[in-house]
């Protein structure tokens, strides 16, 4: 009477065996990073409670410091101030105005990012903001904006020297002649200037995401197995 047997063959066997290992790998591997992305989304939480780091001529590491709520103490830098454009709230275009800070006591910057304003009744003219002259304390939270720019959109050339397509650190670090702070401030406080809208998105979760990735990748592995193994299950008459 007939019967199945399993009689997998050599070179689908070692294929199947490459690609299960490769998707097993990749869903590891989007795991832990789904992992790391929970515990970095906590520590905001987490530092928040202890109060604002205080900024000084330290350089802060970017990675550790991002969506931590900082304070610094100094003296706005209004002539390298600039605006970034393609800013919208509520609908409306508008810009975001970035003025770097002298630190109190130091040579270091860092840009803050002071909040949206938007755009008068033309794009020929940039807004005024006025910038306070005092020393101010400025608090807010930690960002590193992305260093990366749009795929579709490729750079154009810009109206004014002080309008930027995209907040560019690298860009603002290269042309300065001080030590910069490699994140920027967006700025929560009011430090006497001009009131701005600072609506600052909340930090992205990618622990979902990565979450997601994992279990395609493991669902990928499954299929494949549950693929070869019906692939290579024959019929067989056994006497």
């Amino acid at each position: 009477m007939p019967s199945l047997r399993f009689r997998p063959k050599l070179l689908p066997s070692v294929g199947t065996a490459c690609l299960l290992a490769l998707f097993i790998h990749l869903g590891l591997w989007q795991s832990s990073k789904g992992e790391r992305a929970l515990a970095a989304r906590e520590q905001p939480a987490a530092r928040a409670q202890l109060g604002p780091t205080q900024v000084g001529a330290t350089l802060l590491d970017p990675e550790l410091t991002q969506d931590a709520p900082l304070v610094v103490t100094g003296t706005y830098d209004a002539a390298d101030s600039f605006y970034v454009d393609n800013r919208q709230m509520d609908g409306r275009p508008g810009l975001h105005k970035v003025t770097p800070l002298k630190i109190e006591g130091t040579q270091t910057r860092i840009l803050i990012n002071r909040g949206w304003v938007p755009w008068g009744t033309s794009r020929s003219q940039l807004p005024t903001v006025d910038t306070p002259i005092q020393t101010v304390t400025v608090t807010g939270i930690a960002a590193v904006p992305t260093s990366k720019g749009f795929f579709l959109m490729p750079d154009r050339p810009e109206a004014w020297p002080e309008l930027w397509s995209r907040l560019d650190l690298k860009r603002y670090t290269a042309q300065s002649n001080h030590p910069v702070q490699q994140v920027v401030l967006l700025q929560t406080s009011d430090d006497g200037g001009p009131k701005l809208v600072r609506k600052w998105p909340p930090p992205e979760d990618r622990a979902a995401m990565h979450q997601s990735y994992a279990m395609q990748w493991f669902g990928m592995a499954l299929a494949l197995a549950v693929f070869f193994g019906v692939a290579s299950t024959r019929r067989s008459d056994v006497a």
